[in-house]
């Protein structure tokens, strides 16, 4: 079992110091990589003015200013500190402002460890123990990038819709992208049925560039989750939309959501390096997809060698291999087709040649901005060495 003791750029080091390239990059906030300089140089001074107020600040709006500057969907924003939270909180807000309590989803996008969240999930998460009856009644389960089935599963209810949650490009089932017109027919959907339209940007947000998910589909949401890649991975998150929407939220409205260390000083400080950095050096992202498409280019020829017809997808900085024949992924039931001893084999010979893949299938790889040329070659090299023949 590998044991983490350390981690520094690309790379994850377990408790005898051994160095494995990574590309789980803490499931996707790291996309500097460990330790980057400019994050973590003067936290000293970042930390003195303290951790936590409990009251809003300067700078938490400042920062609420620039993230409505490139998703101005958002048009306002309440802080929190995972994912999670800003996934629940946002359903809450949806509920609210609605007056209904359904939630459609689907199967294999994962929103968070809350109750609602952990129904029909992607990744690692399996099971429903200690999620109550009742939650199930409230949820609505579609399948991905099938609008078919979201009509089928909704019909004589759409009325008590309250909301429709998705990740805009999904990344919990494998990476599996919209289909052209399956986000609009969301849209229309929750304009028609009289619902909200969730996009859940947790992982998306900055891993597909400024605009995130919704900046490359062009189809805006009336809600939207932010996620800890915000921070560079500090505890930090976000949820907002539309004004109107969002003005259910206390004190102004009788819905509340809180935390005592949203928008804490130490968080949002870390959030403003991030945008810093990647405002000032667009180039970034460009060089973090080069290196993904190599990686994803090595490998599909590895495959080929070894007679295996299995689908490679690539966007931007996330690599994907499913360990199953046939095309690319448009759901999770042909996620749930991998095999998963396949993987778990290969995922031990990987290991041993110094690189650290996700645990499980259901997850993706992440291409860091400190990963290099060296670290595909030998990463393809160790591919090459661990895949099984067909």
């Amino acid at each position: 079992m590998f044991v983490q003791g350390s981690a520094r750029g690309a790379y994850a080091y377990d408790e005898d110091g051994r160095r494995y390239v990574d590309y789980i990059m803490a499931y996707g906030p790291l996309l500097f990589g460990h330790t980057e300089p400019a994050l973590v140089r003067g936290l000293d001074d970042v930390a003195r003015s303290g951790f936590v107020w409990g009251s809003t600040h300067p700078e938490e709006v400042r920062l609420a200013e620039r993230i409505r500057a490139h998703l101005p969907s958002m048009e306002r924003i309440r802080f929190a500190t995972s994912g999670s939270e800003a996934m629940m909180s946002a359903i809450r807000v949806a509920r609210s402002f609605t007056g209904r309590d359904r939630v459609l989803k689907f199967a294999g996008n994962y929103h968070g460890h809350f109750d609602f969240a952990l129904v029909a999930a992607g990744a690692s998460a399996s099971g429903a123990g200690g999620i109550p009856q009742s939650v199930h009644r409230e949820v609505i389960v579609a399948r991905y990038n099938d609008l078919a089935s979201v009509d089928e599963q909704a019909r004589g209810v759409e009325s008590g819709i309250a909301a429709i949650a998705v990740e805009p490009i999904a990344l919990n089932m494998g990476l599996v992208a919209a289909e052209p017109g399956f986000l609009e027919g969301l849209r229309d959907r929750a304009r028609r049925w009289g619902a909200l339209l969730i996009f859940d940007e947790v992982i998306t947000w900055l891993r597909f560039g400024l605009g995130g998910a919704q900046g490359r589909a062009e189809v805006i949401p009336d809600l939207t989750a932010l996620g800890k890649v915000l921070g560079g991975g500090v505890p930090i998150a976000a949820f907002g939309g539309r004004s109107e929407v969002m003005a259910v939220l206390a004190p102004d409205g009788h819905t509340f959501t809180g935390g005592t260390h949203a928008g804490n000083p130490f968080c949002v400080a870390m959030a403003h390096r991030v945008l810093d950095l990647l405002e000032s050096h667009p180039e970034r992202y460009a060089a973090m997809d080069a290196l993904a498409k190599r990686l994803a280019d090595g490998t599909r020829a590895i495959l080929a060698q070894r007679n295996l017809d299995y689908a490679v997808v690539q966007q931007e900085s996330v690599v994907d291999c499913k360990f199953r024949a046939g095309p690319a992924g448009r759901n999770y039931d042909d996620a749930r087709r991998a095999d998963v001893d396949a993987y778990a084999a290969y995922h031990r010979k990987m290991l041993e040649s110094g690189i650290l893949l996700p645990p499980s299938q259901n997850e993706v790889m992440f291409v860091s901005t400190a990963h290099t040329a060296g670290d595909i070659d030998q990463t393809l090299d160790a591919i090459e060495k661990s895949l099984p023949s067909a």
